[in-house]
């Protein structure tokens, strides 16, 4: 496909895949929030044996993400992306009949295969494939899409388990992935051309990986941690503090719209300007926030959870955009597949990990931690746009 075509087109790739990740987010990895009481009580398990293998999901996304990447690389993401519709069917059918803890893990398993291979990660590099260094717009929309996939997720789960069983909702998830979200994904998005050879680092440390990716995963890592942490105990911090359940569930709820917002924002005010700015906007706006809420109590909880809210959502801007500026579009995929990596096997621990701490030393103690994750990350990011901005100094000279 010529240029000019792809370039016409690009509309509909982002609206496709924006679509389709919703759907992909919502049926997997919002799935937990909604399916684990009624999956439970009808096998006979606890909530840490659910949410404990859930965790085992998603640390296997984490260790296959570098092989779906590679795999994009080579060959485009159409086809990668129509396959994980396939397995995502097949896991959540499986779900559909487990019957002990067994089946319940082998199940996540095939989910957590198809998480590796189709979120986030796999549309970024789907549309740098496409577009190479002007993916930025496109990122930025499928965002924007994908920011209401638990605003219509976690609803659509609750009806369809209300109406039909959780069994049957999971069967129609399935069935969604098979009608919608393949099709949608083989025959909208456009095949990629022949891919570029990535060049070889120019700052690679022992063992051959750059230390710009070494950094980078770490602040992805760091921040994906508290994102996910948050989004676990948002309200139990903020009730923790001294305010009522009901007040500390209404603040935490304005998570989601904040993302969105900050998306839009980020679109209309810094699309030109460097993905390092919004990256460092991602890592600097929660530890603000963090020490306000830390400080003054309850009272400023909603000036926090906006915060929080739109760091969190130029964060997953930043996790597309970021490596694109500093490494290029060639051999995009395996290099966000290895950045997802660490961040992934992280957040399969956050929510346990956050919750001693918040159980243990208090609210307090756990602010601390996470503003103090967010900000050793936006020195990182300082740091990195220091180098960066020297090197092409040297680079014009």
């Amino acid at each position: 496909m010529m240029a000019a075509d792809l370039t016409r087109r690009r509309g509909v790739v982002t609206t496709t895949l924006g679509i389709t990740q919703t759907l992909a987010w919502g049926s997997t990895y919002y799935l937990p929030a909604v399916f684990a009481d009624p999956v439970c009580e009808a096998l006979g398990l606890s909530r840490g044996w659910f949410f404990g293998i859930f965790s085992g999901a998603l640390l296997l996304s984490g260790l296959v993400g570098p092989t779906a990447g590679r795999l994009i690389d080579t060959y485009g993401g159409r086809d990668v992306l129509a396959a994980s519709n396939l397995v995502f069917a097949a896991g959540l059918g499986m779900l559909a009949w487990a019957s002990g803890p067994v089946t319940l893990a082998l199940a996540w398993a095939v989910i957590g295969i198809g998480m590796g291979f189709g979120l986030y990660e796999a549309a970024f590099a789907t549309v740098t494939g496409l577009y190479g260094r002007e993916a930025r717009n496109a990122i930025t929309g499928i965002t924007l899409f994908a920011g209401f996939a638990s605003t219509v997720g976690w609803p659509a789960s609750a009806f369809m388990i209300d109406a039909l069983g959780w069994r049957s909702a999971c069967l129609a998830w399935a069935v969604l992935h098979l009608l919608v979200a393949l099709p949608l994904n083989r025959f909208l998005v456009a095949k990629a051309p022949p891919p570029e050879h990535a060049a070889a680092p120019a700052d690679a440390a022992p063992g051959g990986v750059p230390w710009t990716m070494v950094i980078l995963a770490a602040v992805f890592a760091a921040t994906t941690f508290v994102s996910t942490a948050m989004a676990t105990h948002l309200p139990r911090i903020i009730e923790a503090l001294g305010t009522t359940p009901a007040a500390a569930i209404f603040a935490a709820s304005l998570v989601g719209p904040a993302q969105v917002a900050a998306r839009v924002a980020e679109f209309a005010l810094l699309r030109k300007a460097s993905p390092l700015v919004t990256a460092q906007l991602a890592a600097g706006l929660h530890p603000v926030g963090a020490a306000l809420l830390a400080f003054l109590g309850p009272v400023v909880a909603i000036p926090f959870v906006l915060l929080h809210g739109a760091g969190n959502g130029l964060l997953t801007i930043a996790r597309g955009t970021l490596p694109l500026q500093l490494f290029g579009p060639a051999g995009y995929g395996l290099r966000t597949g290895l950045l997802a990596a660490p961040a992934r096997l992280l957040q399969a621990g956050a929510p346990l990990l956050f919750a001693l701490v918040l159980d243990g030393s208090g609210p307090h103690v756990a602010l601390l931690l996470s503003g103090t994750l967010t900000m050793l990350s936006l020195v990182a990011l300082l740091a990195l746009a220091s180098w960066n901005h020297e090197g092409i100094h040297k680079a014009s000279m």
